[in-house]
């Protein structure tokens, strides 16, 4: 089980875990007088935040920086406990700490009392969803053990954590320097008739424990074994939540893709017929279908995870520069890594108050927000009120440095919602051939994708695509054109009806299922349309279902809001354009 400790700066969550680890004899052989030896020699005071403070800095300074892991085991159970860093400048080093705990110790200062990053570190805990939090209050041999000081944090903390919906299983008052509430009673405070430290960590709930939560395995990767004749597929992941067994039916979101589970596996142990929550593991499938990096994997006839593009989220911002409505950044759930824009932002709040709203068109650092984000792509997560599932929490990333955390708290609707539905409910239908996407491409000497030309009227749009074609055919490729008319007036005839308004909208989405055949088959499908924008391009993306898809944009200047990946101008010659995008096929992998 995971235990983080957090608090402000110098209110002794390191010297509460050293005194735990020394009066338990949980230390290594020697190591409590080995520190005491160090001070010594270097002429300081003997701490036993030493015992977990590893880093010079940390020493000569006297504060956490980094997050320390140690191992501790009880009657009950075994421990990670995480000493988190208090200090603001280290904030995210406190979050990663804690964005794998499942309860917390919270550290105050009898003396200093409630502080600022005292309330931040309480809301972190909220915002990432632990909801087994005991508070501390430490150093009450600095105020003579006196109950009125201990009650008077009590209730001004116990207000703040109210107004975050947190809720304390209780408050222990403790001396961490003697030892006192923290493995034994302590006789200097006959008042308190509670529990110590040691038993308030035996007191937690281990998540799962009762097997009440449904899997969850964000897929890290599929792994194929060749070279040593191992035909096995395994999916990899680390698993968040729950147990799969050989046998169970295993749902892939947001694709919707299932099959059974033949063999569970681990890297180099023993089968056991399943996995189980906190594993690194995997799984072979009876059939292979086309999974990747980034879904999310759960058992049939549980509690799916929500999926989606659009959601409401609290978020804490730590990038140096201000979070904006204005950016596109890179949203990480799981294993999941889409772009992302801050849609609307709701309110901030002050995080050290959290007592009044602000109107701001900006997040800046440190500050907590409500948001509403809008990725560009469907992820698969969720929300709190599911329960103690961590799979809604996710970071943003602008500049390759992590600059937001935050967990998803609900799920909002998008333009794609319904066809998402409708292509989920399809993939759990289909078919599946016995002929893989590897073979297919291993044979015709291509991948499969498809390629969309499109642009304003009168461009050549549908010349160029022929010659596309022509040109992918006479270099051996298995390719096929398909022209907007050729569906309008078949697959689609019967909204192509005389004299009324085409259905743009059901158009494409038939065109995106079309498609899915092509590619499916492994073919290079090339297709012309007309002033193509960015929710009709999605929406075939969406069909395609992870097929590699490029946009070509034909004309002088770009009408919609389509990102193309490739721009030629009305006026090049058309052999010339044909040879440019076969060329970036080439490139881009699809062809060798």
């Amino acid at each position: 089980m995971n235990i983080v400790i957090v608090g402000h700066v110098d209110h002794g969550k390191s010297t509460v875990i050293g005194r735990l680890l020394a009066d338990t004899g949980s230390l290594p052989e020697g190591k409590l007088e080995q520190v005491r030896e160090l001070c010594r020699r270097t002429s300081k005071p003997f701490e036993y935040a030493f015992l977990l403070d590893a880093l010079k800095d940390e020493r000569s300074q006297g504060i956490t920086i980094d997050t320390a892991r140690c191992f501790f085991k009880t009657d009950k159970r075994r421990y990670i406990i995480i000493d988190a860093p208090g200090h603001v400048e280290f904030l995210k080093n406190m979050i990663t700490g804690a964005s794998r705990a499942e309860a917390a110790l919270l550290v105050i200062d009898a003396k200093e009392g409630v502080r600022e990053n005292s309330r931040r570190h309480g809301y972190m805990l909220s915002m990432l969803g632990i909801r087994q939090v005991v508070v501390l209050i430490n150093k009450m041999d600095l105020v003579n053990w006196d109950r009125a000081a201990f009650e008077s944090i009590k209730a001004e903390y116990g207000a703040f954590l109210k107004t975050i919906s947190v809720e304390p299983r209780s408050y222990v008052p403790v001396s961490a320097v003697l030892g006192d509430n923290i493995a034994s009673k302590s006789d200097n405070m006959p008042w308190y008739s509670g529990m110590t430290v040691l038993e308030t960590l035996d007191s937690f709930d281990e998540a799962g424990e009762d097997g009440s939560l449904p899997f969850r395995m964000p897929v890290q990767d599929v792994y194929k074994f060749t070279s040593s004749g191992d035909s096995r597929r395994i999916v990899a992941g680390s698993v968040e939540s729950g147990t799969l067994r050989v046998g169970d039916t295993v749902v892939f979101y947001p694709s919707g893709k299932r099959s059974t589970v033949v063999t569970t596996e681990r890297w180099n142990a023993p089968e056991k017929g399943f996995i189980e929550s906190g594993e690194a593991a995997g799984f072979t499938l009876d059939r292979q279908i086309y999974v990747k990096r980034g879904e999310l994997a759960a058992k049939d006839g549980e509690l799916p995870p929500e999926v989606g593009t659009r959601f409401r989220a609290s978020l804490f911002h730590l990038g140096r520069e201000p979070l904006t409505t204005l950016k596109t950044y890179t949203l990480k759930a799981g294993t999941a890594a889409v772009p992302a824009r801050i849609e609307r932002i709701v309110r901030v709040l002050d995080a050290a108050e959290l007592d009044h709203a602000m109107d701001k068109q900006t997040v800046d650092r440190y500050e907590i927000a409500e948001c509403i984000i809008s990725c560009g792509a469907p992820i698969a997560f969720d929300t709190p009120e599911r329960g103690a599932l961590t799979t809604g929490r996710f970071v943003m990333v602008d500049n390759y440095e992590i600059c937001t955390g935050g967990i998803i708290t609900e799920a909002l609707s998008d333009d794609l919602s319904s066809q998402r539905g409708l292509v989920m409910r399809r993939n759990q239908n289909w078919v599946y051939s016995e002929i893989s996407a590897e073979d297919r491409a291993a044979s015709y000497g291509h991948k499969a994708a498809a390629v969309i030309i499109t642009g304003n009227r009168g461009t050549g749009k549908k010349e160029l695509a022929r010659l596309v074609e022509r040109g992918l055919f006479d270099a051996g490729a298995h390719a096929y054109f398909l022209g907007m008319a050729n569906l309008l007036y078949g697959v689609a005839a019967e909204i192509k009806a005389a004299g009324e308004i085409p259905e743009r909208g059901e158009h494409i989405r038939r065109l995106g299922e079309v498609a899915k055949l092509f590619t499916d088959a492994g073919l290079i499908l090339v297709i012309s349309a007309t002033e193509l924008e960015d929710e009709e391009f999605r929406s075939i993306s969406l069909a395609l279902d992870g097929a590699r898809v490029c946009t070509v944009w034909l004309g002088d200047s770009i009408t919609t809001d389509l990102q193309p990946e490739l721009v030629i101008s009305a006026g090049t010659d058309k052999k010339a354009a044909a040879e440019t995008i076969i060329g970036h096929l080439k490139e881009s992998g699809v062809m060798a």
